[in-house]
């Protein structure tokens, strides 16, 4: 049951110690070139860096994804790895390297690195701990890597693929599954875990592999309902933005500051807001349902 659920889970960041939640935000809006309109279409902004290039993934007329990066100057370039059949990435890091997945043409599944000149390097985790099983992933400054993989009992946990090719796995506490969506420089981790309800909650992982868990207030309780389902991400002081589901199954934006404060949020028009990641300067890059079903990307600016 939880397969279902890993095309959707999208993840990450770096966040702002800039950050001041007195500021009054704005809202702009944005669709990749090609991206399809309609129920289920659209674009899907996933990542945004310090110097405030998005990257994410829109699908096509037939329903084909690729993956796009939007510059500060709102340029929209689109791009796939070579021989990708079906490209998802995952997160941009302030060099503009970007972390993602793709499957060829036989769909066979693939780790990418796509590069700020825009080379591509692929690869692949060891046998059984793809990062391609379960959603994009993660990238730090210094190129460590987190995502989700599937154990011999296809429960998703987290791994940690640092620089120099240490692969570490890891499960929250009393977790039935974890979801890794989202790693700073440090190395703290933030992502999602499900209760034995099957209830999602959300958790920070520290460097030295500690857990704190939390809970959106107003979240529901019920299963798939809760916090995080949708996509967490942190920044270099700890402070997380994410998407949580109230009792309504209706999804909205949160961002946790570092000291535990959290603030909810949608964007004008939405009926369903999907917050991925945050920047130094506080900006928020994310996609937002319309009442006709298509999704567009956001930028809340602090």
């Amino acid at each position: 049951m939880f397969i279902a659920l890993f095309a959707a889970l999208t993840i990450t960041v770096q966040l702002s110690a800039h950050y001041n939640p007195d500021h009054h935000p704005t809202f702009t809006s944005f669709d990749a070139p090609g991206a399809a309109t309609g129920n289920g279409f659209g674009t899907v902004a996933l990542s945004i860096n310090p110097a405030g290039a998005i990257m994410g993934y829109y699908n096509d007329a037939n329903a084909v994804f690729h993956g796009f990066l939007r510059a500060r100057d709102a340029t929209i370039a689109t791009f796939d790895p070579p021989g990708s059949a079906f490209t998802i990435p995952g997160s941009i890091n302030p060099a503009g390297t970007i972390a993602g997945f793709y499957f060829d043409v036989d769909f066979v599944p693939h780790g990418f690195l796509r590069a700020r000149d825009g080379t591509f390097t692929t690869f692949d985790l060891p046998a059984g701990s793809f990062v391609v099983t379960s959603g994009p992933p993660s990238i730090n400054p210094e190129g460590a890597i987190t995502g989700t993989y599937l154990d011999a009992s296809f429960g998703p946990r987290g791994f940690l693929h640092a620089p120099d090719g240490t692969f570490t796995t890891f499960n929250a506490p009393d977790a039935s599954g974890t979801f890794a969506n989202s790693i700073n420089p440090a190395g703290a981790i933030a992502g999602n875990y499900f209760d034995a309800s099957l209830a999602p909650h959300g958790y920070l992982r520290a460097p030295d592999g500690t857990f704190t868990t939390f809970d959106v207030p107003g979240a529901g309780t019920g299963a798939f309902q809760g916090t995080g389902l949708f996509g967490v991400g942190i920044n270099a002081v700890g402070a997380i933005a994410g998407t949580y589901t109230d009792a309504s199954n209706v999804v909205h934006g949160f961002l946790r500051t570092r000291d535990g404060t959290i603030t909810t949020y949608d964007p004008p028009g939405s009926v369903g807001t999907f917050a991925d990641s945050i920047n130094p300067a506080g900006a928020i890059t994310g996609s937002f349902t319309d009442a006709s079903g298509t999704i567009h990307g956001f930028l809340r600016e602090p």
